[in-house]
């Protein structure tokens, strides 16, 4: 699907097209939304427009699901700095400046990596109430709701370490670097009060969480500075799209 939707993006602007509107094959989004799903764009207000389908009244998601829904996009809205409400909707409406900036890194889905990407990019990014047609089949993306949601979270894991990597393993980090104290505390304790030499295995076991956390953080430093030079390569990417295909069609004509 990432790939699909990745192909839809590069013809669309090989094309000249100003306003490029994705949906799903399923049927499930009304053609007839789509006036309203670009008028944001037309207005100046947004580059990325994500349609928000109404999941409580929606017959056709079971009460898991809907739960499901709900989580899984207050997880993306958390990682990406954004109030989008449905994160896992395919209706969208990108402008084309934003087209050419937007890079799916993975082969799985596009919807919640571009959120991301485009929460942590500061692009402008809304979304706008929608309807949605009743179910005609199942999803072929994926065959059961665990495999969904694993591959989901690893989709939102990947995407928030490569535009938040420092943050990321600060946090790992912080786990083993601060119960190493903790424990680094409590041989003090001993040995202070002239018991620590039968607590030797606790200074050991602590000084090597120490370690594990700062070298967590160390990662972190070096996966931050890869971050800085991926945002110099976008950013050279995007000019020469740019150069390549133009801003729009009127600059063409």
């Amino acid at each position: 699907l990432a790939r699909g939707f990745t192909a839809g993006l590069d013809a669309c602007i090989r094309n000249g097209a100003d306003i490029i509107v994705n949906t799903d094959a399923d049927n499930q989004y009304r053609g007839a939304d789509i006036e309203k799903l670009i008028q944001p764009i037309l207005k100046g207000e947004a580059e990325i427009v994500i349609g928000e389908r109404p999941i409580d009244e929606t017959e056709d998601f079971s009460p898991l699901k809907k739960k499901l829904q709900h989580l899984g996009s207050f997880v993306v809205r958390k990682a990406s700095a954004t109030d989008i409400p449905d994160a896992p909707s395919g209706f969208r409406a990108f402008s084309r400046e934003a087209a050419m900036r937007l890079n799916v890194i993975n082969n799985y889905t596009y919807t919640l990596e571009t959120i991301v990407q485009a929460g942590r990019n500061k692009m402008a990014i809304t979304s706008v109430p929608i309807a949605t047609n009743p179910e005609l089949r199942k999803s072929r993306l994926f065959s059961s709701m665990g495999g969904y949601i694993k591959k989901s979270v690893l989709t939102i894991m990947r995407a928030y370490m490569m535009y938040r990597p420092l943050v990321f393993f600060t946090v790992v980090g912080a786990v083993p670097f601060i119960a190493g104290v903790a424990i680094m505390i409590r041989f003090l304790v001993f040995f202070f009060s002239g018991a620590g030499n039968g607590h030797i295995q606790s200074l050991v076991f602590a000084s090597t969480l120490m370690m594990l956390g700062f070298m967590t953080f160390i990662m972190g430093l070096q996966a931050d500075i890869i971050a800085a030079n991926r945002k110099l390569l976008e950013d050279i990417q995007f000019r020469l799209r740019r150069m390549e295909f133009g801003e729009n069609t009127d600059d063409e004509q």
